[in-house]
This record gives structure tokens, C-alpha cells and sequence, in this order.
């Protein structure tokens, strides 16, 4: 098991920021943002507007993200495998696909094994989970989505926890850690918690309205990390005092 999916299973859920809900004209201080949080895994859509109607960002955006954080990269596009290879190369180190968007899943999984990845797969709330059993043995990561792909503002479907314990028991004693992405909010997210997810996505939830660090700190504190954000932000606090010194020396 690899440092990071020891670090995705430790016990409380994890929180990947989607930061394509941020303003990113102003990119670099919403990262900042996350920092002041204690957050460093952040999550990126990739949409090509056939898989799901939406159209984002590609690799070149996954390169500008800083070191210093840890990149979720969620692929909504069709027949990946020939892309898989750009996303490593601009350093992602999870990297999810659909298994409704390739005719060959096993071949994706293969071909991403050598990069060393946390390798994802994502269900749509309407595939059953049945369609990943066989790819059980060659993934770290089952994404379960909570609402169907490329509509903002839709509600969390409470079917969710269910599949979430329904996944679990099909994992059985595999290393694979099990997040929930869509239509967590600030009000939800305990609950979401409390369902036993190791990873949720929330983007609105940070940066839509008010202070995105206090966001990220009340997102963190519901889902249970509350100790390890304030030493992540503590961590982050004094490596941005440590630069700022030799800025000015």
C-alpha cells in the first residue's frame, strides 16, 4: 500500500477540494486558501463535453498546481486510455476514470499501474456496482458519485449510503479506499461522514460564498479531521514564514 492510500484510509474521511469552483482568475490565493485550511488534496474535473455536457480543463491546468499539493484528478471523458499518460506526466497522483466511458477498463488500469498513481474508478449513481467487481484487484480507488455527472447544483441522492455499504462489502479486504464526490455541502457534510466514505469531494461547498478557508476548516471539522488540518495548517503556516524570510534576506 502506497504512503498516500494509507494516508486516504487512516479512519476519517478526506476531504479533495474541487477547485474549478474557485476563482480561477485569482488561482494562486484560493490554493493559498486551502493552505490556511490545513487542505492539501485538491480535486479536478476533466470534462471533453461528450462523456458529460460540460467542457473544463486539461493536463496544462493539473501542471500549474503547486508541489505542495496533493492532485485529485477526476477524468469525465471518453475512451481515456490514450490520455491517462498527459495527466501523469503533469503530476497527478490520483487519477480516476469512468468505467461507463471505456470498453476496455482493464487496459486504463494496466497502463497506469507502472506510474505508481492511486488508480480511481468512478461509478455513475445509475451503473450498478456489479460493472466494477471485476477490477476490484487492480484499483486503489472506487469513487461512488452521488449525483449524475456535469450538472452544478444538484441535491446528494441518499441511495448513495447504501451503495457506499454495498461497495464495501464487495471490497472485502482489498486496499481500496472509497470516496464520495457530488452535492456535498456545508450543511450535509457530517452526515455524509457518518456514512464511513475514506474520501469526499466538495467544491461549492469551499468556494462558493463566505470565507473559502473557514469553509475548508468547517468542511474538514465535519468530516471528523480536525486535528490533522490544524497540523497541516500549522505545517503550511510555517513553510510560508520560512519562504517569506529568505524572500527577504
Amino acid at each position: 500500500m502506497t504512503e498516500l492510500l494509507e494516508r486516504l484510509s487512516r479512519g476519517e474521511p478526506t476531504l479533495s477540494a474541487g477547485v474549478l469552483t474557485a476563482d480561477l482568475l485569482d488561482l494562486g490565493r484560493e490554493l493559498e486558501r486551502l493552505e490556511e485550511a490545513g487542505v492539501d488534496l485538491v480535486h479536478v474535473d476533466v470534462m471533453d463535453g461528450v462523456f458529460c455536457p460540460g467542457i473544463t480543463v486539461g493536463a496544462p491546468f493539473v501542471k500549474a498546481i503547486p508541489d505542495s499539493f496533493v492532485c485529485d484528478v477526476h477524468l469525465m471523458i471518453e475512451e481515456p486510455l490514450e490520455k491517462v499518460d498527459a495527466f501523469v506526466g503533469a503530476g497527478a497522483s490520483i487519477l480516476t476514470f469512468h468505467v461507463e466511458a471505456t470498453r476496455h477498463p482493464h487496459r486504463v488500469l494496466q497502463a497506469l499501474a507502472p506510474t505508481g498513481v492511486v488508480r480511481g474508478v468512478a461509478v455513475n449513481p445509475g451503473t450498478p456496482l456489479a460493472a466494477v467487481e471485476p477490477l476490484l484487484d487492480e484499483l486503489e480507488l472506487l469513487l461512488l458519485l452521488a449525483v449524475n455527472p456535469g450538472w452544478p447544483g444538484q441535491q446528494f441522492l441518499e441511495t448513495t449510503g447504501d451503495r457506499l455499504f454495498a461497495a464495501r462489502r464487495l471490497i472485502g479486504e482489498r486496499a481500496v479506499a472509497v470516496g464520495v464526490d457530488g452535492g456535498i455541502t456545508r450543511a450535509n457534510a457530517a452526515h455524509v461522514a457518518s456514512l464511513g466514505p475514506d474520501v469526499v469531494v466538495a467544491g461549492s461547498a469551499v468556494f462558493d460564498g463566505g470565507d473559502a478557508t473557514a469553509n475548508a476548516r468547517l468542511l474538514v471539522d465535519a468530516l471528523g479531521g480536525g486535528q490533522a488540518r490544524r497540523e497541516r495548517a500549522g505545517a503550511a503556516a510555517t513553510a510560508n514564514s520560512d519562504t517569506r524570510a529568505k524572500e527577504t534576506e
